[in-house]
Protein backbone atom coordinates (compact mmCIF):
# COMPACT_ATOMS: atom_id res chain seq x y z
CA UNK A 1 0.00 0.00 0.00
CA UNK A 2 1.27 3.44 -0.93
CA UNK A 3 0.86 6.50 1.25
CA UNK A 4 0.98 10.04 -0.11
CA UNK A 5 1.80 13.48 1.24
CA UNK A 6 0.03 16.68 0.15
CA UNK A 7 1.87 19.93 0.89
CA UNK A 8 -0.26 23.06 0.72
CA UNK A 9 2.03 25.76 -0.67
CA UNK A 10 -0.19 28.18 -2.56
CA UNK A 11 -0.71 30.74 0.22
CA UNK A 12 1.05 34.05 0.70
CA UNK A 13 2.88 34.88 3.94
CA UNK A 14 1.52 38.36 4.57
CA UNK A 15 2.73 38.81 8.16
CA UNK A 16 6.04 37.12 7.36
CA UNK A 17 6.52 39.46 4.42
CA UNK A 18 7.09 37.08 1.53
CA UNK A 19 6.78 33.58 0.13
CA UNK A 20 7.80 31.37 3.04
CA UNK A 21 7.53 28.34 0.77
CA UNK A 22 10.74 29.34 -1.01
CA UNK A 23 12.67 31.03 1.80
CA UNK A 24 16.00 29.31 2.63
CA UNK A 25 16.37 28.29 6.27
CA UNK A 26 18.94 25.50 6.22
CA UNK A 27 22.74 25.84 6.05
CA UNK A 28 22.74 24.79 2.39
CA UNK A 29 19.75 26.88 1.33
CA UNK A 30 17.12 24.31 2.31
CA UNK A 31 13.51 25.41 2.62
CA UNK A 32 11.13 24.07 5.25
CA UNK A 33 9.69 21.82 2.56
CA UNK A 34 13.08 20.18 2.04
CA UNK A 35 12.96 19.02 5.65
CA UNK A 36 9.29 18.02 5.52
CA UNK A 37 9.87 15.88 2.42
CA UNK A 38 13.00 14.30 3.91
CA UNK A 39 11.16 13.48 7.14
CA UNK A 40 8.14 12.14 5.24
CA UNK A 41 10.26 9.84 3.09
CA UNK A 42 12.10 8.49 6.12
CA UNK A 43 8.73 7.93 7.81
CA UNK A 44 7.54 5.81 4.88
CA UNK A 45 5.52 8.09 2.60
CA UNK A 46 5.82 7.18 -1.08
CA UNK A 47 4.65 10.18 -3.12
CA UNK A 48 4.58 13.94 -2.59
CA UNK A 49 2.11 16.40 -4.14
CA UNK A 50 2.78 20.12 -3.88
CA UNK A 51 -0.23 22.41 -4.25
CA UNK A 52 0.78 25.76 -5.74
CA UNK A 53 -0.55 28.41 -8.12
CA UNK A 54 0.35 28.47 -11.80
CA UNK A 55 1.89 31.93 -11.34
CA UNK A 56 4.39 30.44 -8.86
CA UNK A 57 5.32 27.38 -10.89
CA UNK A 58 8.47 28.54 -12.69
CA UNK A 59 10.01 30.09 -9.57
CA UNK A 60 8.96 27.17 -7.42
CA UNK A 61 10.49 24.58 -9.71
CA UNK A 62 13.74 26.52 -9.97
CA UNK A 63 14.00 27.21 -6.25
CA UNK A 64 12.59 24.07 -4.64
CA UNK A 65 10.75 21.72 -6.96
CA UNK A 66 13.57 20.51 -9.21
CA UNK A 67 15.63 19.68 -6.13
CA UNK A 68 12.79 17.74 -4.48
CA UNK A 69 12.06 15.84 -7.68
CA UNK A 70 15.51 14.24 -7.44
CA UNK A 71 14.70 12.50 -4.15
CA UNK A 72 10.98 11.71 -4.37
CA UNK A 73 8.04 11.04 -6.67
CA UNK A 74 7.00 14.69 -6.86
CA UNK A 75 3.65 15.71 -8.30
CA UNK A 76 1.93 19.06 -8.76
CA UNK A 77 -1.62 20.28 -8.26
CA UNK A 78 -2.80 23.83 -8.85
CA UNK A 79 -5.12 25.83 -6.63
CA UNK A 80 -6.71 28.49 -8.77
CA UNK A 81 -9.73 30.68 -8.28
CA UNK A 82 -11.65 28.78 -10.97
CA UNK A 83 -10.83 25.25 -9.69
CA UNK A 84 -14.47 24.68 -8.76
CA UNK A 85 -17.05 21.90 -9.03
CA UNK A 86 -19.09 21.77 -12.21
CA UNK A 87 -21.72 24.51 -12.61
CA UNK A 88 -19.89 26.96 -10.31
CA UNK A 89 -17.98 30.05 -11.41
CA UNK A 90 -15.84 32.39 -9.28
CA UNK A 91 -17.70 35.34 -7.74
CA UNK A 92 -17.05 38.57 -9.66
CA UNK A 93 -14.15 40.62 -8.23
CA UNK A 94 -12.85 37.79 -6.02
CA UNK A 95 -9.05 37.57 -6.37
CA UNK A 96 -7.93 34.63 -4.21
CA UNK A 97 -8.77 30.93 -4.04
CA UNK A 98 -11.05 29.36 -1.45
CA UNK A 99 -8.85 28.07 1.36
CA UNK A 100 -7.29 24.85 2.58
CA UNK A 101 -10.31 22.66 1.84
CA UNK A 102 -10.08 23.58 -1.83
CA UNK A 103 -6.29 23.13 -1.72
CA UNK A 104 -6.65 19.48 -0.69
CA UNK A 105 -9.45 18.86 -3.15
CA UNK A 106 -7.44 19.97 -6.20
CA UNK A 107 -4.82 17.30 -5.37
CA UNK A 108 -7.35 14.51 -5.67
CA UNK A 109 -6.08 13.01 -8.93
CA UNK A 110 -2.44 12.96 -7.78
CA UNK A 111 -2.90 10.88 -4.63
CA UNK A 112 -2.44 7.12 -4.28
CA UNK A 113 -3.79 5.42 -1.17
CA UNK A 114 -4.13 7.04 2.27
CA UNK A 115 -2.65 10.50 2.42
CA UNK A 116 -1.35 13.13 4.81
CA UNK A 117 -1.86 16.89 4.53
CA UNK A 118 0.54 19.54 5.85
CA UNK A 119 1.32 23.23 5.44
CA UNK A 120 4.44 24.14 3.49
CA UNK A 121 5.62 26.69 6.04
CA UNK A 122 5.42 24.60 9.23
CA UNK A 123 8.33 22.54 10.56
CA UNK A 124 6.58 19.56 12.13
CA UNK A 125 9.43 17.29 13.30
CA UNK A 126 10.24 13.81 12.04
CA UNK A 127 8.44 12.01 14.85
CA UNK A 128 5.11 13.50 13.78
CA UNK A 129 5.46 12.08 10.27
CA UNK A 130 6.29 8.68 11.73
CA UNK A 131 3.17 8.76 13.93
CA UNK A 132 0.92 9.72 11.03
CA UNK A 133 2.30 7.25 8.49
CA UNK A 134 2.10 4.44 11.03
CA UNK A 135 -1.54 5.27 11.77
CA UNK A 136 -2.50 5.37 8.08
CA UNK A 137 -0.80 2.06 7.37
CA UNK A 138 -2.52 0.53 10.39
CA UNK A 139 -5.93 1.39 8.93
CA UNK A 140 -6.87 4.73 10.49
CA UNK A 141 -9.48 6.38 8.27
CA UNK A 142 -8.85 9.86 9.68
CA UNK A 143 -6.16 11.18 12.01
CA UNK A 144 -4.75 14.45 13.28
CA UNK A 145 -1.37 15.08 14.87
CA UNK A 146 -1.95 17.11 18.02
CA UNK A 147 0.72 19.37 19.51
CA UNK A 148 0.93 20.82 23.02
CA UNK A 149 0.01 24.48 22.63
CA UNK A 150 3.17 25.61 24.43
CA UNK A 151 5.29 23.89 21.73
CA UNK A 152 3.72 26.01 18.99
CA UNK A 153 4.02 29.59 20.26
CA UNK A 154 6.32 32.38 19.18
CA UNK A 155 7.93 35.15 21.22
CA UNK A 156 7.40 37.61 18.37
CA UNK A 157 3.64 38.10 18.46
CA UNK A 158 0.33 36.34 18.80
CA UNK A 159 -0.85 33.34 16.80
CA UNK A 160 -4.12 31.70 15.79
CA UNK A 161 -4.55 28.06 16.74
CA UNK A 162 -7.14 25.33 16.39
CA UNK A 163 -7.92 24.37 20.00
CA UNK A 164 -8.90 20.70 20.08
CA UNK A 165 -11.39 18.90 22.29
CA UNK A 166 -10.22 15.32 22.75
CA UNK A 167 -11.89 12.37 24.46
CA UNK A 168 -10.75 8.76 24.45
CA UNK A 169 -8.07 9.51 21.89
CA UNK A 170 -10.64 10.90 19.46
CA UNK A 171 -11.13 14.45 18.19
CA UNK A 172 -14.44 15.84 19.41
CA UNK A 173 -14.12 19.26 17.82
CA UNK A 174 -11.83 22.12 16.83
CA UNK A 175 -12.37 25.75 17.84
CA UNK A 176 -10.35 28.47 16.15
CA UNK A 177 -8.78 30.80 18.72
CA UNK A 178 -7.12 34.06 17.67
CA UNK A 179 -4.46 36.23 19.25
CA UNK A 180 -2.88 33.58 21.50
CA UNK A 181 0.37 34.08 23.39
CA UNK A 182 1.97 32.62 26.53
CA UNK A 183 -0.28 34.74 28.74
CA UNK A 184 -3.59 33.65 27.24
CA UNK A 185 -4.41 31.30 30.11
CA UNK A 186 -4.63 27.96 28.35
CA UNK A 187 -3.54 25.00 30.52
CA UNK A 188 -0.22 23.33 29.74
CA UNK A 189 -0.73 20.42 27.39
CA UNK A 190 -3.73 21.94 25.62
CA UNK A 191 -3.87 20.08 22.31
CA UNK A 192 -3.84 22.17 19.14
CA UNK A 193 -4.05 21.34 15.47
CA UNK A 194 -1.25 22.56 13.20
CA UNK A 195 -3.00 21.33 10.04
CA UNK A 196 -1.26 17.94 9.99
CA UNK A 197 -3.96 15.47 8.98
CA UNK A 198 -4.33 11.98 7.57
CA UNK A 199 -7.23 10.60 5.53
CA UNK A 200 -8.27 7.83 3.18
CA UNK A 201 -9.26 8.72 -0.43
CA UNK A 202 -12.97 8.53 0.53
CA UNK A 203 -12.49 11.87 2.23
CA UNK A 204 -12.29 13.61 -1.15
CA UNK A 205 -16.00 12.89 -1.65
CA UNK A 206 -16.69 14.47 1.75
CA UNK A 207 -14.64 17.54 0.84
CA UNK A 208 -16.36 17.96 -2.51
CA UNK A 209 -19.84 17.76 -1.01
CA UNK A 210 -18.86 20.25 1.68
CA UNK A 211 -17.31 22.57 -0.88
CA UNK A 212 -20.51 22.59 -2.91
CA UNK A 213 -22.51 23.47 0.21
CA UNK A 214 -20.00 26.20 1.04
CA UNK A 215 -20.15 27.75 -2.44
CA UNK A 216 -23.95 27.66 -2.36
CA UNK A 217 -24.23 29.51 0.95
CA UNK A 218 -21.33 32.00 1.16
CA UNK A 219 -22.16 35.12 3.16
CA UNK A 220 -19.19 37.09 1.85
CA UNK A 221 -18.35 35.80 -1.64
CA UNK A 222 -15.23 37.97 -1.85
CA UNK A 223 -13.56 36.70 1.33
CA UNK A 224 -15.15 33.52 2.72
CA UNK A 225 -12.84 30.49 2.71
CA UNK A 226 -13.46 26.75 2.90
CA UNK A 227 -11.13 25.58 5.65
CA UNK A 228 -10.09 21.95 6.01
CA UNK A 229 -10.55 21.87 9.83
CA UNK A 230 -14.07 23.26 9.47
CA UNK A 231 -14.95 20.47 7.02
CA UNK A 232 -13.62 17.87 9.46
CA UNK A 233 -15.45 19.48 12.40
CA UNK A 234 -18.73 19.43 10.49
CA UNK A 235 -18.36 15.69 9.80
CA UNK A 236 -17.57 14.96 13.44
CA UNK A 237 -20.59 16.92 14.66
CA UNK A 238 -22.79 15.07 12.18
CA UNK A 239 -21.52 11.75 13.52
CA UNK A 240 -20.09 10.69 10.16
CA UNK A 241 -16.38 10.80 11.01
CA UNK A 242 -14.11 9.51 13.76
CA UNK A 243 -10.68 11.17 13.93
CA UNK A 244 -7.77 9.63 15.84
CA UNK A 245 -5.67 12.19 17.74
CA UNK A 246 -1.97 11.34 17.57
CA UNK A 247 -0.30 13.31 20.34
CA UNK A 248 3.27 14.36 19.70
CA UNK A 249 5.89 16.01 21.88
CA UNK A 250 7.75 17.40 18.87
CA UNK A 251 8.69 21.07 18.96
CA UNK A 252 6.89 22.87 16.16
CA UNK A 253 8.64 25.72 14.38
CA UNK A 254 7.06 28.28 12.11
CA UNK A 255 7.63 31.67 10.61
CA UNK A 256 4.48 33.63 11.29
CA UNK A 257 6.61 36.75 11.65
CA UNK A 258 9.85 37.79 9.97
CA UNK A 259 11.58 37.68 13.37
CA UNK A 260 10.76 33.96 13.70
CA UNK A 261 13.17 33.15 10.88
CA UNK A 262 16.27 33.52 13.07
CA UNK A 263 14.81 31.13 15.67
CA UNK A 264 14.11 28.52 13.03
CA UNK A 265 17.55 28.87 11.46
CA UNK A 266 19.22 28.33 14.83
CA UNK A 267 17.08 25.28 15.54
CA UNK A 268 17.82 23.75 12.14
CA UNK A 269 21.53 24.44 12.48
CA UNK A 270 21.48 22.61 15.81
CA UNK A 271 19.69 19.64 14.22
CA UNK A 272 22.43 19.47 11.59
CA UNK A 273 25.10 19.56 14.30
CA UNK A 274 23.38 16.68 16.08
CA UNK A 275 23.32 14.65 12.87
CA UNK A 276 19.55 14.64 12.30
CA UNK A 277 20.11 16.07 8.83
CA UNK A 278 23.09 16.03 6.52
Amino acid sequence: MKTSLIIMAAGMGSRFGGLKQMEPFGPNGETIMDYSVKDALLAGFDTVTVVIKHAMEADFRATVGDRLAKICDLRYAFQELDALPASFTPPPERTRPFGTGQAVLVARDTVEGPFAVINSDDFYGRGSFVLLNRALRAGSTAAMVGYPLENTLTENGTVNRGICRVAGGKLIGVTEAEGIDRNSGYPAGTVVSMNMWGFTPDFFDVLEAGFIDFLSSMKNPLKDEYYLPFAVDAEIRAGRMSVDVLKTDEQWYGVTYREDAAVLRRAIADMHRRGLYS
